[in-house]
């Protein structure tokens, strides 16, 4: 098994950390001016989801995780599970918990593709794309005149998620998404 030392930390790095695997989302180096520099960690476990900060030594080493991020595609939920399908050909699925879809849940639309990460053939999480179009379901009709400048009103989409859109968007529009804000971008082409 390959291990990382505190010089190859950087954010997104997967690591083993007390049996859990966990991802690496900030790393700064502390070189105070008396004793021995050490790396201050923001680590996020990536089956709980729990995020924490811990030091560690200049020139301490941890295992790496044998974590896969693979891009599937999503077929279909059963209720308990969202399914994933590989795209490399072999078709194979994997079955998502409700823990692992939490983050990407609002965004999840069949036949999209998204980075599904695995380990020890466990589905962990699900991250969905930058950029997602969705059709609005329900939304308020917008009257002209009613600001002076571009004003917003909410729009209930396919999946769920509720997004801020500006007035002159109607019912049924394919409209673009950025999931990581979860705000307006623009009308789909």
């Amino acid at each position: 098994m390959a291990t990382y030392s505190t010089n190859e930390f950087k954010g997104g790095l997967k690591v083993l950390l007390d049996g859990d695997p966990c991802t690496i989302v900030d790393n700064e180096f502390v070189k105070p001016g008396k004793g021995q520099a050490f790396n201050r960690v923001r680590l996020k476990n990536l089956k709980t989801g729990r995020v924490w900060e811990r030091t560690f030594k200049s020139g301490e080493s941890i295992e790496s995780a044998d974590v896969m991020d693979l891009d599937m595609e999503y077929v279909y939920t059963d209720g308990e599970f969202w399914h994933f399908m590989k795209t490399d050909g072999s078709f194979e699925q994997y079955g998502a918990s409700g823990e692992a879809v939490r983050e990407a849940q609002d965004w999840l639309k069949e036949q999209e593709v998204y980075t599904v990460t695995l380990w020890n053939d466990a589905v962990l999480t699900v991250t969905p794309p930058n950029f997602v179009e969705l059709q609005i379901v329900e939304t308020d009709p917008g009257v002209r005149g009613d600001t002076a400048t571009g004003g917003t009103k909410p729009a209930t989409l396919s999946t769920g998620a509720v997004v801020k859109v500006p007035l002159f968007i109607d019912n049924n529009e394919v409209i673009r998404v950025d999931t990581r804000s979860g705000e307006y971008v623009s009308r789909a082409k």
